[in-house]
């Protein structure tokens, strides 16, 4: 439950106690649990001896006490109640012992204490009654023994840690079944063409594959023949399958339709999405976020404070309290140990933390910790990165317009044809849109030249044709003919323009711009809706960025900024009062999504960014921002109610287990009782963080 305390082996936390929590590996199957199994073993051991201890104990409460003339009674409640205590209840014992050593005062050194404290004072009066004075004995003259009460509490508290493990192991089960869906073998196109199927751990970066209609990608990789739709829902949480074909991406274990492609495999092992999202939430569910210090400061003092409580109480009953003083004073002592019991109060922010972590995976949404999930709540300014987080990041072409007797598909043969030997983006965006339109090219142009900062030139069909901006048509000395007028009116709609000329004239232009998101609009119109202020920054020329921004009604925007400039636009509106979330997907955006409150990295973009972010959003879909911030608000609000059952548990309990009632009404609160209450309050905030599997996001 403290993720700084790391250890190569299973054990327990030296500041709270608890198992320490095992990160998760890259395996499907959950690894054993050594302290699980441990603790169930000694749950059923004890459970079994238990129930006769709790019958022996509690005769003399039945009419005529009928097990009152049992020969040896108080010697057969020490043999069951020995290995209860001195076996099941072992790992409680050495943590209290080292809690003290450590001088590190947690549950564990309550349950020690009091538990103990019972147990060596009934074997005393098991083995020397007549050292006892006249205020322990009861009515008859006996020495009460309490065996049924140390052994009833040990046997709780193992219940409440089997439970407790049990719903940590669970919180890794949606991410493990991530796993379980990745497919343990790939087909493998060798070179002649020959396919085989090979076992996962063989596929290497650079193998071609097949996937076949309905079976699962095997690996991260890139489609190069074929299309199909794939349902990317398992990662992504979207429910629509996704047009896949020739360089698009895949990622591993998602569902292929009745389409088959091959792909060429980029990521394998621990390099896959799946790996990375295993290895994110396993770190995000080992954090503690800032609300947890409220919880650890109160646990630092509640500890002692319980202690010299349960001295006061031995004390005022031992001097005021009815005959037996001393045996009242001890039982009420010890049940204000062990209803003081912080556990809740320690699992009221971990359990909701890693449940939240993992529900927020399974929706496409990767928390890198606890702190960026709470703080993903008092956001109130998104500052967006244009390319890549608003837009596709990927040109294509928008718009073609010829001019004379020439059509589209006739001016974009033409400027294909020339751009077959250009290494510039805008060239992949105009050959996929002549092959997006069927078009057959020609041979690639001849005497091709390629000019920096101006465009192409070349001879397609025989004809001297040329490619590129207004400067490269006037040192060609071709005139634009009125072509000017409707290239500006595409830079405004934040389209880059080329010109097309052949044969010494222009005879049409080309728009490419990077399309906007399809999700983009709907996603800021529900960010908006939540009272968000939205800025875009981007280092982009102003007429595309406003043109996006108009496009998208976002009234703010700071263009041609660098990314050190970013990083000061975050810095001047968090010193403005303001809580800033940043998204962005670039090498550039790294500085201003490590300044911000909360950075939050397309999960299409590069590894840098995703390493400064502290959210990162699967398929790079914004979508997924609305649902981070739903889940940041159940997370918190869940783990706010878990505090207030905490403290109001303990804040009831232990004046209660002290006796406060028995002047009124008579009534006390047998440390039986006290431990059942205790073991129901942790069960009760474990059940309460389980609700965030649930969660509509």
């Amino acid at each position: 439950m403290h993720p700084q305390i790391r250890s190569d082996h299973p054990g327990n936390c030296p500041i709270c106690g608890m198992a320490l929590e095992p990160l998760l590996t890259l395996s499907a199957e959950e690894p054993p649990n050594p302290e699980l199994e441990s603790m169930s073993r000694r749950l059923w051991v004890s459970a079994a001896l238990a129930v006769p201890l709790l019958v022996l104990g509690m005769s003399p409460m039945l009419p005529g006490d009928p097990l009152h003339a049992l020969p040896a009674k108080s010697f057969i409640e020490l043999a069951l109640a020995a290995p209860i205590v001195l076996w099941g209840g072992a790992p409680f014992f050495e943590r209290g012992v080292a809690s003290i050593k450590n001088r590190r005062l947690n549950m564990f050194t309550l349950i020690a204490i009091g538990t103990g404290t019972a147990f060596l004072y009934s074997i005393a009066a098991t083995l020397a009654p007549g050292a006892f004075p006249a205020s322990f004995r009861g009515h008859g003259g006996a020495v009460p023994v309490y065996f049924e009460a140390a052994g009833v509490i040990i046997t709780l508290v193992l219940l409440g840690q089997v439970l407790e493990l049990r719903a940590r192991s669970r919180t890794s089960g949606a991410i493990r079944a991530l796993l379980g869906l990745a497919p343990s073998t790939a087909r493998l196109v060798r070179e002649g063409g020959a396919e085989e199927d090979v076992p996962i751990e063989r596929v290497a970066v650079g193998d071609r594959l097949r996937v076949r209609p309905g079976e699962r990608v095997p690996v991260d990789g890139a489609v190069i023949e074929g299309s199909s739709a794939v349902d990317e829902a398992m990662v992504t949480g979207e429910p629509i399958p996704v047009e896949k074909g020739p360089g698009d991406r895949v990622t591993g274990g998602t569902v292929n339709g009745a389409g088959g492609f091959v792909m060429r495999a980029e990521r394998v092992g621990e390099g896959t999405l799946l790996a990375r999202i295993v290895q994110m939430v396993s770190e995000a569910q080992r954090t503690r976020a800032p609300i947890q210090r409220l919880a650890d400061a109160v646990s630092a003092w509640f500890v002692p404070a319980v202690v010299l409580i349960a001295l006061a109480t031995f004390a005022v009953w031992a001097i005021f309290g009815p005959e037996p003083r001393l045996a009242f004073a001890l039982l009420n002592a010890v049940a204000v140990l062990i209803i003081a019991c912080p556990c809740a109060l320690g699992l009221a922010t971990p359990m909701s933390i890693m449940v939240g972590a993992g529900r927020g995976a399974t929706a496409g949404v990767l928390i890198k910790n606890a702190e960026a999930l709470e703080a993903l709540e008092r956001v109130d300014t998104l500052v967006l990165d244009k390319t890549g987080t608003l837009t596709e990041g990927k040109p294509k072409v928008a718009s073609v317009v010829p001019l004379a007797d020439l059509d589209e598909a006739a001016i974009l043969r033409l400027a294909a044809s020339l751009e077959r030997g250009s290494e510039h983006p805008l060239a992949s965006a105009i050959l996929a849109a002549a092959r997006d339109r069927g078009i057959a090219l020609p041979p690639s142009a001849t005497e091709f030249r390629s000019l920096t900062g101006r465009g192409v030139t070349g001879v397609v069909d025989g004809e001297r044709a040329a490619l590129g901006n207004l400067k490269l048509l006037e040192e060609l000395g071709i005139a634009a003919e009125g072509l000017g007028d409707r290239a500006e009116a595409l830079r405004r709609e934040g389209q880059t323009v080329v010109f097309v000329a052949r044969g010494g004239r222009a005879v049409g232009l080309v728009g490419v711009a990077d399309p906007i998101k399809a999700s983009a609009a709907e996603a800021l119109a529900d960010l908006r809706a939540e009272g968000l202020r939205i800025v875009m920054l981007t280092g982009d020329g102003r007429t595309t960025a406003l043109a996006v921004a108009k496009r998208l009604g976002i009234d703010e925007v700071e263009a041609e900024v660098l990314p050190d400039q970013k990083s000061a636009a975050i810095e001047r509106l968090s010193r403005a009062g303001r809580v800033v979330a940043m998204a962005g997907d670039g090498i550039n955006d790294a500085p201003a999504l490590a300044r911000a409150a909360v950075g939050i990295a397309m999960g299409t973009g590069t590894d840098v960014a995703m390493e400064s972010a502290g959210v990162t959003l699967v398929r790079g879909d914004l979508r997924a921002l609305v649902r981070a911030r739903r889940l940041s608000r159940a997370t918190m609000r869940n783990i706010r109610q878990n505090l207030f059952f905490a403290f109001v548990y303990n804040g009831l309990g232990v004046p209660l287990a002290a006796g406060v009632l028995y002047p009124f009404f008579g009534l006390l609160l047998s440390p039986m009782i006290a431990s059942a209450a205790m073991s129901l309050s942790s069960v009760s905030v474990i059940a309460n963080a389980l609700r965030l599997r649930a969660v509509r996001l």
